[in-house]
């Protein structure tokens, strides 16, 4: 009987590394951690000037830089309290009001589209229907459509509803000075995104995990709510830090269906208002800009332990 014989290794097959490990190995190196040493600390220093700066006074702002501060130390909080509850430089009123204006429409606006999101892309996933795959590609092609465009036919849909001729299609919603349009608004651009990096990681969940599920009689309420969303955790919470920090640093859609009204504005929108007020006035306009990192602040630091999880969610199987 004759034996079979493995065949002979090619010369230095021995020393090849496979490419994940090797990029594994050079961003490991010694030299590599230094560089993010070096990008980090850089990073965190105009970070460090801004806090800095927010808690000298008005005469120390205007004589010195920053950094004088580590040779004659004299902080104080009074900005804090000026901008938030005073204004000041003949603006009435202070940050406070607006702050709790952007909790209002960011919380909402990040729960409405991850929700609704995730129950969309595991119908898309796995429950196969006919036009599924259309239905998926057709929402992954409104990311295309750039949000400026929409903001202004969105807008007269919310205040004058939608007409045909003599037949109103969709009545005018009575939506001013309320969270609504801009919590519905953010919900629309936010879902194409969603419903796409939700599908890619929900896709890859086992098969037989599933099939298991359904044979003991599981509903797709029950699979959804027991396997899937705890399954997808490191997704959703990586769609909640971006689409927080979206909506916590927004502009543009505050601006155009919140308008500046007190009520309603968020902190985005004072903030404008004060650097346009101020001027020179570098100690209020650094409190002001360092409360609004505070909160995306906390948020990231709260779920970063599934960040990078998150991020590589669906990006490899197994």
């Amino acid at each position: 009987m004759s034996e079979q014989l493995a065949p002979a290794p090619q010369p230095g097959a021995e020393d090849r590394v496979p490419p994940v490990k090797a990029v594994r190995r050079v961003f490991s190196s010694p030299l590599a951690s230094l560089l993010m040493v070096v990008v980090t600390v850089l990073w965190t220093i105009p970070t460090i000037g801004l806090l800095v700066t927010s808690l000298r006074p008005e005469e120390d702002v205007s004589d010195s830089g920053w950094w004088t501060v580590f040779g004659d130390p004299n902080l104080t909080l009074e900005n804090y309290h000026t901008v938030l509850f005073e204004g000041g430089f003949g603006v009435s009123g202070g940050l406070m009001p607006y702050m709790v204006n952007s909790l209002a429409i960011s919380i909402p606006a990040t729960v409405f589209p991850l929700v609704l999101a995730a129950m969309a892309a595991y119908g898309l996933a796995w429950v196969k229907f006919r036009g599924s795959d259309v239905v998926f590609f057709a929402i992954f092609a409104l990311q295309v459509v750039p949000l400026q465009m929409a903001l202004i036919p969105l807008l007269q849909l919310f205040s004058g509803g939608a007409h045909i001729g003599s037949v109103t299609v969709i009545p005018a919603f009575d939506l001013s000075g309320t969270y609504v349009p801009v919590w519905l608004a953010h919900t629309m651009f936010a879902m194409p995104l969603a419903i796409f990096l939700l599908h890619n990681f929900i896709a890859q969940l086992p098969r037989d995990l599933m099939e298991a599920a359904v044979v003991d009689g599981a509903t797709h309420f029950k699979i959804f709510r027991s396997i899937v969303l705890p399954l997808c955790a490191p997704a959703l919470a990586s769609f909640a830090i971006f689409q927080f920090l979206w909506v916590w640093n927004d502009l543009l859609v505050a601006l155009t269906f919140a308008g500046g009204t007190p009520e309603v504005a968020p902190m985005t929108v004072r903030l404008a208002q004060l650097s346009g007020s101020f001027g020179g006035r570098w100690e209020l306009l650094t409190a002001g800009a360092f409360l609004s990192l505070i909160i995306p602040l906390i948020v990231f630091f709260a779920l970063q332990r599934y960040f990078v999880r998150g991020l590589l969610a669906g990006s490899v199987k197994g």
